[in-house]
């Protein structure tokens, strides 16, 4: 059983800063892209940002030169650091891993996690 857990995020004022911390555990044999999404009350859930096994990197271009997303592999974690945060950035926050499991390759998701910054 794979189980993906989020951390890191609150309430936070407009120009601030949070880390946000998503951690794998379960049986996992390998990870590849690993994606942090959000979804804002009314809205859609869209992706903020992805790091590829090989470390390359896309984001929104509502988070570039704002939001820096990074990965350990040893410790199945992704992280995304998030700063000048402004109240549009409200919303709850997702990870997610493509991940095989024996042979099999999942989309996996975490619990999410609410970033709230007030103005």
């Amino acid at each position: 059983q794979v189980q993906l857990v989020e951390s890191g995020g609150g309430l936070v004022q407009a120009g601030g800063s949070l880390r946000l911390s998503c951690a794998a555990s379960g049986s996992i044999d390998s990870i590849g892209a690993m994606d942090w999404y959000r979804q804002a009350p009314g809205n859609q859930r869209e992706l903020v940002a992805r790091i590829r096994s090989g470390g390359s990197t896309n984001y929104a271009d509502s988070v570039k030169g704002r939001f820096t997303i990074s990965r350990d592999n040893a410790k199945n974690t992704v992280y995304l650091e998030m700063n000048s945060l402004k109240p549009e950035d409200t919303a709850v926050y997702y990870c997610k891993m493509y991940l095989r499991v024996g042979v099999q390759w999942d989309d996996y998701w975490g619990q999410g996690t609410q970033v709230t910054v007030s103005s």
